[in-house]
């Protein structure tokens, strides 16, 4: 099925490790939350990886170098090394260096990330507004990141300096709950001087970019929790999808996903890579998946039967995503999503 008229999620008769030789894999939300390492998190990918499937950890968090998410891996009990891991501010180094001469000037408001990133297209992180940037970039930078790093860059941006984003996530995942991402910032910016940024991560081309030129890969998975980054971004790269349900998104906005944040796959975890994936299959009251029946009556999804949750909320996929067409889904479907567990 084509990912534009993609209308339940597909099956796959191998574990998704055999079926994919890269595996690409958004982090916060998905292999870890804050400090800590999600459930089934590092036992799968330790199996995957032993199976042959090449692992990369692509995120849209700018504020650490690849060495350093490396290593905080390596300490959660899964191996890796720096090239990796792919992040937006290599995303976005590479594309200011693409628009500006080599030893040039770049005004960052953001994390050590960054700044190496920068470095390494041979480029020179600034301070100020008044250091003659030819480009402004903004990422992600922790909670320590003082509001006159925003002055900084309105100033700079005010002045007609090109200004790049490395994402523009409205929120972040950590262990205490949801946080003001980096996009939060960029709309501090944007307010200010009315401009807009070129950005460059998660779901936009220049990411994706990025992941096939350090991987390689042939045939990637993406990897995600979230529909507007990941799997909005594997949709634009043209490559399939396992939306795991670890992190943001939850049964309610999978319901209700358009077409261009519709996975290929769905699962629970990370065990999902481990497995094959049950077919959907088209019945006469509606769309069946292991024991459960899903159908679209006229204001609500309808469930029926019993079995495995997530077979069941591949069913109300199928229903959800079939009546909604090109469009979303506004059909209620708490009640059936309340009988999973959901």
């Amino acid at each position: 099925m084509s990912q534009t008229a993609r209308t339940w999620p597909e099956g796959s008769a191998r574990p998704l490790s055999e079926a994919y030789d890269t595996a690409l894999l958004d982090l916060d939300g998905v292999v870890y939350a804050g400090g800590h390492a999600i459930a089934h998190a590092v036992e799968s990918l330790g199996a995957a990886r032993s199976g042959g499937m090449h692992l990369a950890y692509v995120t849209n968090n700018a504020l650490r170098t690849p060495e350093a998410v490396a290593a905080h891996l390596t300490e959660l009990g899964i191996p890796a090394e720096g090239p990796d891991v792919i992040t937006s501010a290599q995303a976005v180094a590479r594309l200011i260096s693409e628009k500006v001469p080599a030893g040039a000037r770049v005004l960052v408001v953001g994390g050590e990330g960054l700044r190496v990133a920068l470095r390494e297209r041979g480029l020179v992180p600034v301070e100020s507004a008044d250091d003659d940037p030819v480009a402004v970039v903004q990422g992600y930078g922790g909670a320590e990141l003082s509001w006159g790093r925003f002055a900084e860059a309105s100033y700079a941006v005010a002045r007609g300096v090109p200004w790049f984003a490395s994402n523009t996530d409205l929120t972040i995942p950590s262990a205490r709950g949801i946080a003001p991402g980096n996009g939060a910032a960029v709309e501090v910016v944007r307010i200010a001087t009315g401009a807009e940024p070129q950005v460059a991560g998660k779901p936009l081309p220049p990411m994706h970019r990025e992941t096939i030129l350090r991987t390689g890969a042939e045939r990637p998975l993406v990897v995600g929790d979230r529909l507007d980054t990941d799997i909005e971004g594997a949709f634009n790269g043209g490559v399939d999808s396992l939306l795991v349900l670890t992190g943001v998104t939850d049964g309610a906005r999978l319901l209700a996903a358009p077409p261009q944040h519709r996975p290929t796959y769905v699962d629970a975890d990370l065990r999902g890579l481990l497995t094959g994936q049950p077919e959907v299959s088209a019945v006469d009251d509606g769309f069946r998946c292991g024991g459960w029946t899903a159908t679209a009556g006229s204001e609500r999804l309808e469930l029926e039967g019993e079995g495995e949750a997530m077979d069941g909320l591949r069913a109300l996929c199928a229903a959800a995503w079939t009546a909604a067409g090109d469009g979303s889904c506004e059909l209620e479907g708490g009640k059936a999503l309340a009988r999973l567990g959901l």
